[in-house]
């Protein structure tokens, strides 16, 4: 009966232990995103500024962020290809298009009921992926950029529209 018992304690430790260290993630704060999000992107050859109001991104347990803002793009050589500037501290897949940890633009074209947003990697300008976003029904509010905790909705909201995310392993 001993034996079992502390069988028993020992699985319980090892789940309690491994569940500990799963990431939580929740919605980063304003000054974490100050802290963290550049006044100017650096995007290809150029620094773009940044529309500080905008950012927005979640954090985990781990300090890892998942954290956007929109790039004030008129006058630059990039004005019309990107719209957004995201860093990615932790492996996402959004809406199918693997991010590893590094920094991203993407811009977006409106087709019918869906926005066609690709992905690029800010040093280089490269094509990581294409994917649709389609408008969130019953949304009432509309933001310039939003993405959602994975608790509430694993959703990236780009004005009415929005792209389902999946946290990869870290």
């Amino acid at each position: 009966m001993k034996r079992i018992l502390l069988v028993a304690v020992v699985m319980l430790l090892a789940v309690a232990g491994a569940s500990a260290q799963k990431s939580v993630w929740r919605q980063a704060s304003d000054g974490e995103l100050a802290s963290l999000l550049p006044a100017r992107a650096p995007v290809e050859k150029e620094h773009i500024e940044t529309e500080r109001r905008t950012a927005s991104g979640i954090v985990n347990s781990h300090g890892r962020y998942i954290a956007g803002v929109v790039l004030i793009t008129a006058g630059y050589s990039a004005d019309g290809k990107y719209s957004h500037y995201l860093i990615v501290q932790a492996p996402v897949r959004i809406g199918g298009i693997a991010l590893k940890p590094g920094e991203y633009v993407f811009g977006y074209t409106h087709e019918a009921d869906a926005l066609s947003v690709h992905f690029n990697e800010a040093a280089t300008g490269a094509l990581v992926g294409t994917t649709d976003a389609h408008l969130i029904v019953g949304s009432k509010g509309i933001t310039s950029l939003h993405i959602w905790p994975p608790g509430t909705k694993a959703l990236i909201q780009i004005g009415r529209f929005g792209i389902p995310y999946e946290l990869g392993k870290e």
